[in-house]
């Protein structure tokens, strides 16, 4: 089971709605079962990335956990969040 983290300033707002679309794309490709998702909050996981699979952010997180965050915006936005999507299943190795 891959665990993925979804995270934003608060873990409530934007986070949620991140949530939401993953968990379709992932049952829309039938790996809904493959993924554990935790939803929370930067503050509480900056120290604790390297416990998920992928890490998927709304927000800006420091400069030593950047290269393993991927950006979720143009999941909010709609626009690349195919490449989001293509590039989660890579990290995952889905």
């Amino acid at each position: 089971m891959k665990k993925l983290l979804i995270m934003c300033g608060s873990g409530i707002a934007t986070s949620t709605v991140v949530t939401g679309a993953v968990r379709t794309w992932l049952a829309e490709k039938g790996w809904d079962k493959e993924v554990t998702i935790i939803q929370s909050k930067v503050a509480s996981e900056v120290n604790h990335i390297d416990d998920y699979d992928a890490v998927v952010s709304t927000t800006a997180v420091p400069d030593n956990i950047k290269d393993k965050v991927i950006m979720g915006i143009p999941i909010l936005t709609g626009m690349g969040k195919e490449k989001v999507f293509e590039e989660l299943e890579k990290v995952l190795n889905l």
